[in-house]
């Protein structure tokens, strides 16, 4: 049986003022009934049991996850004491399923991301436990279904869908010819940032690529087993934080030589900026999008206007091409081309 491991530690930040640290983008309800954690969760029930379910988070948001899924165990609940990016989050979140679960098959999954073809995405997992159970990382690759600048690319063997395929490259955003030249190929694929493996597997991988984070999981491990004075996140807090801070992709992914990609097409959405509304959702007459708040509209067309709550009726007049966030607190305009800069509010913010 698979293990899932559910990373589940980040703050949305290109989503404020609808995600905040503390109600981050995969906690929110806007996306749909349920919130893209709890939709993860149940994605993978039919699969496995929650004895086999982990979600790495932080403190912050430790006790808004156990409310959101109260049927898991708080032992599942993987507590990290700092923010060191993922290669950190996945040594110490297979550290911690060691205690419970000797040698696991572990598939890495993100909270908010959405996927359509459930189904088709838990057939492409049995495929990649396969391969993982004979000692490969596997990744899988998105078909893209139009040349996107903002993710990575996976450069595989062959075009061929729900089949493990040896990894040429691993490609940084492309600029727009070249994810045009990547899609026409057809053997590019988007980076999904979802991984299955072995512990064992991806401890060898640290230690052959990564060395500071396997001799972090190391000392941990060394703590741990000792059993004094572990009981919280607290005391492990000044060994953590020993991590480098640096992604898998950048640490295992991309010098790895065991690794394996399967290109599939389960209709996933990493709902990565709210232009993924404009995908996800119909729009008016106009053009518009709207969610969560009434919107009267004159001469005004192309816009994304998100609420958390009902409030008072919102009037555009002449006004195009905007992202309007509101929310009790804050409100946010910007134009749509600008979306992704939105991390300059929060520093300022800060």
């Amino acid at each position: 049986m698979l293990t899932f491991l559910i990373m589940a530690g980040g703050s949305g930040e290109r989503f404020w003022p609808l995600s905040t640290k503390s109600n981050p983008k995969q906690l929110l309800h806007v996306f749909s009934e349920k919130s893209l954690i709890r939709l993860t969760y149940e994605r993978i029930l039919p699969i496995c049991d929650n004895d086999h379910i982990f979600i790495a988070t932080n403190e912050i948001q430790s006790d808004a996850i156990k409310k959101e899924i109260p049927e898991l165990d708080k032992t599942r609940i993987i507590i990290e004491p700092g923010f060191k990016d993922t290669a950190s989050a996945i040594a110490y979140g297979s550290l911690m399923i060691s205690k419970y679960i000797k040698d696991a098959t572990i598939a890495v999954l993100a909270s908010d991301a959405l996927i359509k073809n459930e189904d088709e995405f838990r057939f492409v997992l049995s495929k990649a436990e396969d391969e993982a159970y004979k000692g490969s990382i596997v990744t899988l690759g998105i078909k893209p279904t139009y040349p996107e600048t903002g993710y990575g690319y996976i450069e595989a063997k062959t075009s061929i869908l729900n089949e493990a395929n040896d990894v040429i490259a691993f490609k940084e955003k492309p600029y727009l010819e070249l994810a045009k030249e990547y899609v026409e190929l057809g053997r590019y694929f988007w980076n999904s940032g979802m991984f299955i493996f072995k512990t064992s597997v991806i401890d060898e991988a640290f230690k052959m690529y990564s060395l500071n984070h396997y001799e972090v999981k190391e000392e941990l491990s060394k703590m741990i087993k000792s059993n004094e004075g572990v009981k919280t996140a607290n005391d492990v807090r000044d060994t953590f934080n020993k991590f480098e801070k640096k992604s898998i992709d950048f640490a295992v992914m991309e010098h790895a030589k065991n690794i394996k990609v399967i290109p599939c097409n389960i209709g996933w959405n990493d709902v990565g900026s709210f232009l993924a509304f404009e995908e996800l959702f119909d729009k008016d007459i106009d053009n518009n999008v709207i969610r969560g708040t009434n919107v009267i509209t004159v001469d005004s067309n192309n816009n994304i206007v998100i609420s958390d709550g009902n409030y008072q009726n919102l009037a555009l007049l002449g006004v195009s091409n905007m992202v309007i966030a509101i929310t009790k607190d804050n409100i946010l305009v910007c134009p749509k081309n600008r979306n992704q800069e939105i991390k300059k509010i929060i520093s300022k913010l800060k």
